[in-house]
């Protein structure tokens, strides 16, 4: 039962990984649609991007590649929106 419960918690951490990573999809939607950037903060974003850069790193170290792409696409998408964020504050 040890190893089934297990096998169930790297199971949904993994699918959470990738919902984490789509959740950036809808503001980086909104961003390019209204080119107004106004109402974020760029240093939340940025704050999350370095953050999910970091935690790269450490499934890197801990050889824990389901970590390491599950983050590096968050980090994508949420990059994605820390750019757009620049590019329309400019």
């Amino acid at each position: 039962m040890d190893i089934w419960f297990k096998s169930i918690i790297e199971f949904l951490f993994g699918i959470g990984l990738f919902i984490n990573a789509f959740l950036f999809v809808p503001q980086i939607i909104k961003l390019y649609k209204k080119k107004d950037s106004e109402e974020l903060s760029l240093i939340t974003f940025g704050g999350f991007s370095i953050l999910q850069f970091l935690t790269i790193l450490h499934g890197y170290f801990h050889k824990d590649y389901l970590l390491m792409l599950g983050f590096a696409l968050s980090l994508l998408t949420c990059g994605t929106v820390t750019f757009l964020i620049m590019v329309y504050r400019k």
